[in-house]
């Protein structure tokens, strides 16, 4: 296992890592279910479970979103 893998991952690591902003991370923490641990103030992210969440869909809009969107 990398060291990348292997530490908790800071909210602007984990964002350049998926290639999103800030607001779609705490997005997906609310709303999406995304796996993130809280230390104190600040959110914390272990790069396997976010993998994982990402295989499984979760980071996906659902099929409903996406047809108000096309409208």
């Amino acid at each position: 296992m990398n060291e990348m893998e292997d530490r908790w991952l800071s909210i602007t690591e984990i964002c350049k890592y998926l290639g999103v902003s800030n607001d779609t991370v705490y997005k997906w923490i609310d709303k999406h279910g995304m796996p993130a641990h809280r230390m104190g103030r600040l959110w914390k992210f272990k790069k396997d479970e976010v993998d994982e969440w990402v295989k499984a869909g979760g980071a996906a809009e659902p099929a409903e979103t996406d047809k108000k969107r096309k409208e």
